[in-house]
């Protein structure tokens, strides 16, 4: 039998995405259309822990959708992956009369509510990562803002380095996934790209091609290098040694975590925001929102947490011919 909900929770945790605040006010506002109360957890489940539990209404979350990062604020929490912060977890929601929880983050975030679930809070959670690293899921929530923020910032290095006739390496983010560097590689024309699930560390075959194009013309070079191999400034230093030709390292940043979320952002994660409200709404527990194959749809978390994703072996081919 489904459990009845009253009032639900909500909460960010890992790093911040653009997007995330569109998933709240979507969260909120389809909550209480749904007859439920609404309580907001601030610094994700560390806050939780300390008791960080505001009400929430359809005017806190005004004039939020167009903001990057949360309102609601992100940490890490390393008590809560222990038995007993888990335990003390939901006790503290028990306290607070909150029986479900959205919980809007990553892999590590799911973890945290599959233990909220076996400890009886009903909880759903919702794919937010501008490293598009969750397997259940083809879009995460910040994606398409990271990546077209990077795209920009390489246009515009690809501008100086043309005219000074460099070889530029860009650094994009995505700790172990290479999909912001894939995307952007074909977006930018990059000439080399770097993926941790690809990269075999043959650096003479990358000057092997600079040096080669240069021969045939080409007055600059741009390599767009993932977070998980990284080591740009002295991958830069060794190229230019090994060519002769100046080279320079950008590393793009946290620039690619903020920013206003683009319309994609907003609109998909204003969807999964209200899928998940009434997957709570309807009792239901232990579930992860997703988007698979042109639509929205839900798992259970821990069939979630056991698939596997693999780089788009298209896509990649496609970035080195393109």
């Amino acid at each position: 039998m489904a459990k009845q909900i009253k009032t639900i929770g909500v909460l960010t945790s890992g790093g911040d995405a653009p997007g995330m605040n569109a998933a709240i006010r979507a969260v909120v506002r389809k909550s209480l259309a749904n007859g439920l109360k609404v309580k907001g957890i601030k610094k994700g489940y560390m806050g939780l822990l300390n008791e960080e539990i505001i009400d929430m209404d359809r005017r806190s979350v005004s004039d939020i959708i167009q903001r990057g990062g949360t309102i609601l604020g992100t940490a890490r929490c390393m008590e809560f992956t222990t038995p007993e912060g888990q335990a003390k977890g939901a006790e503290i929601c028990r306290k607070h009369g909150i029986d479900g929880m959205v919980v809007i983050g990553g892999d590590g975030s799911y973890r945290g509510a599959q233990k909220l679930s076996a400890q009886g809070i009903n909880t759903v959670g919702i794919p937010g990562t501008i490293d598009l690293d969750i397997s259940c899921t083809d879009y995460t929530i910040g994606f398409d803002t990271a990546i077209n923020t990077a795209m920009e910032a390489i246009d515009k290095i690809r501008d100086t380095s043309s005219s000074h006739e460099r070889v530029s390496i860009v650094e994009v983010m995505g700790r172990n996934a290479g999909y912001i560097a894939l995307w952007c590689s074909i977006a930018n024309g990059a000439d080399d790209i770097l993926l941790p699930e690809k990269y075999d560390y043959n650096e003479q075959r990358i000057i092997d091609n600079i040096i080669d194009n240069r021969k045939k013309g080409k007055t600059h070079h741009i390599i767009v290098n993932a977070e998980g191999i990284g080591h740009s400034t002295s991958m830069a230093r060794r190229i230019e040694a090994a060519t002769g030709l100046e080279t320079r390292a950008s590393i793009l940043g946290y620039m690619q975590r903020g920013g206003s979320p683009t319309c994609k952002d907003r609109v998909y994660a204003s969807m999964m925001g209200c899928y998940a409200a009434d997957i709570l709404a309807a009792g239901k527990t232990n579930r992860v929102v997703s988007y698979r194959n042109g639509q929205f749809v839900d798992y259970d978390i821990d069939e979630a947490l056991a698939m596997k994703k693999n780089i788009n072996e298209y896509m990649y081919e496609i970035a080195r011919i393109l």
